[in-house]
């Protein structure tokens, strides 16, 4: 396919956000909409192809839902529990997780408009399931959800990119791989963004755009800038996802565009991953499953043998994004997961089988502790004592409170604390002995998912604003993981996606009207 010279709506970057944006745009009435990316095919998706495909959206229960998924029967029904997910309980998980720094109103962007993101998603061809794998436990016969998170595409990540590659297609989007965008153009004295250089399959070449929306992206996958604006060691965390997600839209929106910078520029979104993965670059057949999630089974020890986070503080998809920072930050950027025989069952196989992971086992915590020293471990005396400390403060705490029951679907308050025993570092939740063997461990480090760094926008039209003016850049949108001040340090689990898809749409909505606008004013 050729690339001309002009088109209505350039989209730079060809994930969830990117597709969102552009399919809407070709909705809105845009005649000619491009996409492009700077991978080839071969890698087509960004981050979006690497994600569990999970969406955190306002609902009103199983009902709202079950229109949208394609994996329940009438009988399966019967036995889940899944309760409503409130605007009200999305702000609070936000103001929670976020620290009460997220911006106010573009966080009430994505909290009111979820619902209809997904809606919309569904509409186009993206198909649903309830995710019975990664959000609910079978306990007594029923299917109990947890965690404010349902839904997921069908086949994560990989299926999302399918579907909108083949919803892009549908409506008409062209779309061009092995494209890297090298800069933007502005017109003297408006500044209003006209036209882009790219490099096109080696050659460059300028494409004049009605308006321009940036979806391409943070720095995840750049050492230098995860250094500097990261912090020390950075650099060595691992990469989940797209190695091509390095933070060259982000410079250019703020060089050429003068784009005003935005958020927390020194936090990420970043996961116990396995130790073994490759170093700079996701797997594009393993993709999610390096993800080592089960830490709130078990516990995590790093390689002096010493616990560094209480794994119980709250339910998974509330820390897993920030414990990666956790893990990177002990002596070697290592740590150990640890659980007993009781616990193995309740691993998700696709992230601890034995195919996918390596398990280290032993018969006694002393014989696993030998084990884990093979892998890395120093301290291993110290690894002993403190599992051993860890048990005994778990049955002082269960010989005062013998009614608390274990339940891993809600924050059930079986802890390390009691009056007669107490850890310096608690455990707050899901606390059982691990004493019965034989015993598991698995060697992680840091995961880096995604930068929080990025520019400032109009929540309503997702319209880049100008660091010299304050004002709206015009012809200039942004979705995505480029979209800063909507996370701080952690995020609510399946937020991204559905922030990529709220502000995609809003984008694709206000590049189009501003179309119409300037063609009005020419008449």
């Amino acid at each position: 396919m050729t690339l001309l010279p002009s088109c209505d709506i350039l989209v730079v970057g060809g994930g969830n956000a990117g597709y969102s944006a552009a399919i809407t745009a070709r909705q809105a009435g845009a005649k000619h909409v491009v996409l492009i990316d700077k991978c080839p095919e071969d890698w087509a998706g960004g981050n979006t192809y690497f994600t569990a495909g999970a969406y955190r959206t306002v609902h009103g229960g199983l009902d709202d839902l079950l229109p949208l998924v394609n994996n329940i029967d009438d009988d399966l029904a019967r036995l889940i529990d899944l309760d409503p997910y409130t605007e009200q309980d999305f702000r609070n998980d936000v103001d929670r997780i976020c620290a009460g720094r997220s911006d106010v109103a573009l966080s009430t962007a994505l909290i009111q408009d979820s619902n209809a993101a997904i809606k919309w998603l569904a509409s186009i061809g993206i198909r649903f399931q309830l995710s019975f794998n990664r959000q609910a436990y079978k306990l007594n016969g029923r299917h109990k959800f947890w965690g404010g998170l349902t839904l997921k595409t069908e086949d994560g990540g990989k299926g999302l990119i399918d579907d909108h590659r083949s919803a892009a297609q549908r409506f008409g989007v062209e779309v061009h791989y092995s494209t890297t965008l090298l800069g933007l153009l502005s017109e003297p004295g408006t500044g209003r963004v006209r036209a882009a250089k790219v490099l096109h399959r080696g050659q460059e070449h300028t494409i004049t755009a009605g308006a321009v929306i940036l979806a391409g992206g943070g720095f995840e996958a750049n050492p230098k800038m995860r250094a500097q604006f990261l912090g020390p060691s950075w650099d060595v965390a691992k990469v989940r996802g797209t190695p091509y997600n390095t933070g060259d839209v982000l410079n250019i929106a703020i060089n050429d565009a003068l784009a005003q910078p935005a958020g927390n520029w020194s936090g990420c979104h970043s996961v116990a991953w396995d130790a073994n993965a490759a170093a700079d670059t996701g797997d594009r057949v393993a993709s999610n499953e390096f993800t080592k999630s089960g830490y709130p089974l078990g516990l995590m020890l790093n390689v002096n043998g010493e616990r560094f986070v209480d794994e119980g503080i709250d339910l998974r998809n509330y820390t897993y994004a920030k414990f990666g920072r956790a893990i990177l930050e002990q002596p070697e950027s290592t740590a150990f997961q640890i659980w007993d025989n009781r616990m193995v069952p309740w691993l998700r196989p696709e992230e601890y089988r034995k195919e996918r992971v390596q398990l280290i086992t032993a018969p006694t915590i002393e014989e696993l502790a030998k084990a884990c020293v093979e892998h890395g471990l120093k301290g291993s005396d110290n690894f002993v004592r403190t599992l051993k400390a860890y048990n005994s403060a778990v049955y002082a705490h269960r010989s005062e409170n013998p009614n608390v029951k274990w339940d891993p679907a809600i924050r059930d308050g079986l802890s390390t604390q009691s009056t007669k025993r107490q850890l310096a570092l608690a455990k707050s939740n899901w606390a059982l002995p691990l004493d019965e063997g034989p015993f598991v461990a698995v060697k992680v480090t840091c995961g880096i998912t995604f930068t929080f760094g990025g520019l400032k926008i109009d929540p309503k039209m997702a319209q880049v604003m100008s660091s010299v003016t304050g004002q709206h850049i015009p012809s200039l949108y942004c979705a995505g993981e480029m979209v800063g001040g909507l996370f701080f340090q952690n995020y609510p689990g399946g937020s991204g996606l559905t922030s990529g898809t709220v502000f995609g749409r809003r984008a694709g909505k206000a590049a189009v009207a501003s179309l119409s606008v300037r063609n009005q004013a020419r008449l």
